[in-house]
């Protein structure tokens, strides 16, 4: 294990950028550390060699009769079953692409024939969707136990279609029993929907061993960055739906008074569809297949448990948890830092010490309400993270407490900036709707 973790870039699978060197603010370069793949994952090298390999033959798709679309048909087609393969989907679940997890969210939550029942820690993505239709938002308990009886309770006091769910929280990482809410769900007579954004990446999800009926996920969080995602769920629903989209590919018919759907998938999957981007998806599921996942599950914690005890050491840091009684979560560490803003804190890691984290309230307001806080520092772990990475950003950090930063910052329009920016390609133009600055 400890040859593994002191790996610079991981064994396990390379990703693109594992060799990237960045300009520091004082001057200088450094190698990148990247602990943002919670947001936004590197490709792996699997996944870029597939789509350098495919762009060739890129063409029209399903209706080409030309060599390239033939290739590009089956590829875009094929994928569906590496898809299908890497979730053990069962014979009436169908493999729909889409833009990422916000779409399938969004198409699913148009082809539910009935109220939704969300828990408040949700991700904007599996919550703002359900607003139209019926949504029943559940409030979390600060136990795993007690939360899952208030599921039960609101499940039972009145009939509901669906319930989603989070797969691992984009927060704190936390994962719930998929398999025990998915057998509650059939019991009080309602399907269930899993958020896997951020589970996929680090655990392999078996549909039909766990009861999932519905699961979404994006490939830019899978090690495929080039802009697919995916639903994948029961044909019923989907086929009954209006589609998604009305144009071309989602019809068998067309006249100038209406038309005849196609089924799904191709109901759902108006227009040109991503080819690049849903065989990079399909890439990086068969390379993920092909990884020990004990091996990386080990690493991972591992890697997380590090972070966390070294944290842990250094004054004013403050962890954020949704439940105490939790007993796994991905490679996933939120914390927040006596006396500094996380913005704050962001933008030192990266210009002084080139290591990149996340800040804000990432997309999930409610639940850092709960947790009592403005805003907070997110570091995740993903496949190239090494133990050095690691304490790179431990050491950072007790630097930033022991002395201070040795550059200047400033805050504008929410977002923080080192003063003055002398990285080249960079300005200090803050994020659109930035919230303010806190410190």
């Amino acid at each position: 294990m400890t040859a593994v973790l002191e790996s610079n870039c991981a064994p396990i699978a390379r990703v693109s950028g594992c060799d990237l060197r960045v300009p520091l603010v004082q001057g200088g370069t450094r190698e990148y550390a990247n602990f943002d793949y919670a947001a936004s994952a590197p490709a792996l090298a699997q996944v870029a060699d597939r789509v350098s390999e495919l762009l060739p033959f890129y063409a029209s798709v399903h209706r080409g009769a030309g060599y390239a679309s033939r290739i590009s048909t089956d590829c875009y087609e094929s994928s569906r079953t590496a898809v299908s393969r890497f979730l053990n989907c069962a014979d009436d679940q169908v493999v729909v692409f889409t833009r990422n997890t916000t779409d399938s969210l969004n198409l699913l939550a148009a082809c539910v024939p009935g109220d939704t029942v969300v828990l408040d820690i949700e991700h904007h993505a599996n919550l703002l969707p359900w607003t139209r239709h019926g949504r029943r938002v559940v409030q979390a308990a600060d136990t795993v136990e007690e939360t899952i009886r208030r599921i039960v309770a609101e499940l039972c006091a009145k009939p509901a279609a669906l319930l989603a769910i989070t797969g691992a929280s984009n927060v704190t990482g936390e994962v719930l029993p998929l398999a025990r809410l998915a057998d509650i769900a059939h019991q009080c007579g309602a399907r269930i929907l899993v958020d896997a954004a951020q589970l996929a990446p680090h655990r392999r999800i078996d549909l039909q061993a766990n009861g999932i009926d519905y699961l979404a996920f994006s490939g830019h969080k899978l090690y495929a960055p080039f802009g697919a995602g995916v639903l994948v769920g029961r044909r019923d629903w989907l086929d009954a739906a209006e589609p998604y989209l009305a144009g071309g590919g989602a019809v068998r018919e067309v006249t100038t008074t209406g038309a005849e759907w196609a089924p799904a998938p191709q109901r759902h999957e108006a227009g040109s569809p991503n080819v690049l981007g849903v065989a990079a998806l399909a890439a990086a599921c068969d390379a993920l297949a092909a990884i020990d996942e004990p091996t990386a599950t080990e690493r991972e914690h591992a890697l997380a448990e590090r972070l966390r005890t070294g944290l842990e050491a250094i004054a004013g840091v403050n962890f954020l948890r949704i439940w105490s009684d939790s007993r796994d979560s991905v490679g996933i560490v939120a914390f927040t830092l006596d006396g500094f803003a996380p913005g704050r804190v962001a933008a030192y890691l990266s210009a002084e010490h080139g290591i990149g984290v996340r800040d804000g309230r990432f997309c999930a307001h409610p639940l850092l309400a709960r947790l009592g806080v403005d805003g907070a520092i997110r570091a995740s772990i993903g496949l190239g993270t090494s133990a050095a990475d690691v304490d790179r950003l431990v050491g950072a950090v007790a630097t930033l407490v022991d002395h201070g930063p040795n550059w200047n910052y400033s805050c504008t329009d929410g977002q923080w900036n080192p003063v003055p920016e002398t990285r080249p390609g960079l300005t200090a133009t803050p994020a659109a709707g930035a919230a303010p600055c806190t410190f």
